[in-house]
């Protein structure tokens, strides 16, 4: 009897510090996008899988950094409007943890969607986001568009399906959009990244190039964030598919932070030579912003869910061809070589943190935000100024207003959108779930 109580409370531990309780597969009711004929000029008709790295990469040298990082943060939860089904209305006050009194506007952009889980923006005005069973939706003048833009054939198990997407600096000259979508396989779950073009006549898209196959993909840890970043590269998020050991073999893209040029090549300066590896020891990386005016790179990260205790979910400041732990270390842990986080939720405490964005202008200028999916907010990160590892203060808003949050953007017209995921399995679906949401701050 000892026993079996020992495994009861070990199992309610485990229930209640993850984000990765299994969700039933669902068949994707989807087909294949249609393919050009031809490609665009300049593009190769021929697409050559990108190589995974190579026996002859070695490990960068171990990281001088020895900063050790924030204690477990504690958050500072900023009042937020009632968790009801009606959205606040215009010029709710909102007292914020510093003392400084914003006015908050929330509003409902598009409703009815099916686990949204990327949005980017069109210098034409159309908005573009992924739901996670196949499709890609387009926002333009105000209207959720009918039909989708493209739909792909994904395998949506757990956290796998269409992820990330990303559309190209040049989208005005070339119309191209980037996606990261899971499939299956001849030997299981794998992921793939693509490149479609737009047609302005059909307002449909279709495949131009595949840019990158055959990593291994899975119902937990599949990673899937894309974005560019201001170098002009493709950045991608690959989660190590709940195997830890495989974030520190760099004969694996798996736990990986990765870097390509638009057209699939590996960048010459990427830290591993002939490899896609940005940086690595990662867990499930699903956030990645550039802060502006610096460049640098900060990235939100899964802790571990019972493989090394509960939660210690981070936000990290990523440098080319840096380890930064995982499975070796995680949250406080610290280890010559590897680099800890900036900023991380402790032991008892899940984000589960997902997309990330900066704030450039407005009350919030400076700010690192976060949707978290377990935590049920959008957190605001102050950052130091003088210090790119320094963290001044950490504010939760919204707390369980919206329920769980996938992704947050800062749009063209300066608003905050916000993506809810609550028909992902693992969320309780309100009414006209899942929606894209837009924060307007004032002064």
């Amino acid at each position: 009897m000892k026993h079996v109580l020992t495994i009861l409370l070990a199992a309610m531990l485990l229930g209640a510090c993850m984000d990765e309780t299994p969700t039933p597969s669902r068949a994707p009711a989807v087909t294949p996008i249609p393919a050009t004929a031809p490609p665009p000029a300049g593009a190769s008709a021929t697409v050559a899988l990108v190589p995974a790295a190579t026996a002859t990469v070695a490990p960068p040298p171990a990281a001088t950094d020895t900063i050790v990082p924030l204690p477990a943060a504690t958050d500072t939860t900023a009042p937020s409007p009632p968790s009801t089904a009606t959205l606040p209305s215009a010029g709710t006050p909102t007292t914020a943890p510093s003392g400084d009194t914003v006015k908050t506007q929330v509003q409902v952009v598009a409703s009815g969607l099916d686990t949204p889980w990327s949005i980017d923006f069109a210098p034409d005005g159309r908005i573009f986001l992924t739901e996670r069973l196949g499709r890609v939706r387009v926002i333009k003048d105000g209207a959720l568009q009918a039909t989708a833009w493209a739909t792909l054939p994904v395998a949506e198990r757990g956290e796998s399906g269409l992820l990330g997407l990303a559309l190209d600096p040049q989208f005005a000259q070339n119309g191209y959009v980037y996606l990261a979508y899971t499939y299956t396989g001849g030997s299981g779950l794998r992921n793939r990244l693509v490149r479609l073009h737009d047609d302005p006549a059909t307002g449909t898209g279709t495949q131009d190039r595949v840019l990158a196959d055959g990593l291994l993909g899975g119902t937990n840890h599949d990673g899937g964030r894309v974005k560019f970043g201001p170098d002009g590269k493709l950045y991608w998020t690959m989660g190590e598919t709940f195997n830890g050991p495989l974030a520190q073999d760099l004969q694996s893209l798996s736990g990986k932070i990765l870097r390509y040029n638009p057209d699939g090549s590996i960048p010459a300066d990427n830290p591993f030579p002939g490899s896609p590896i940005y940086s690595y020891g990662h867990r499930n990386p699903q956030g990645l912003a550039w802060q502006p005016g610096t460049g640098r790179l900060y990235e939100t990260e899964h802790g571990p869910s019972g493989e090394k205790g509960c939660c210690q979910d981070e936000v990290n400041l990523i440098e080319p061809g840096q380890n930064y732990g995982w499975p070796v270390i995680s949250g406080a842990e610290t280890r010559a070589g590897m680099v800890a986080p900036i900023l991380q939720s402790g032991t008892s405490t899940t984000w589960a943190p997902s997309g990330a964005a900066f704030v450039s202008a407005g009350p919030w200028a400076g700010s690192f935000l976060f949707a978290a999916l377990r935590g049920e907010a959008l957190y605001r990160v102050i950052l130091d100024p003088s210090r790119p590892r320094g963290v001044v203060d950490l504010e939760r808003w919204f707390y369980q207003s919206y329920g769980r949050l996938r992704d947050v953007a800062v749009g063209p017209d300066g608003g905050i959108y916000i993506l809810t995921s609550n028909r992902d399995g693992r969320g309780s679906p309100r009414s006209g779930d899942d929606k894209v949401l837009k924060l307007t701050l004032t002064p």
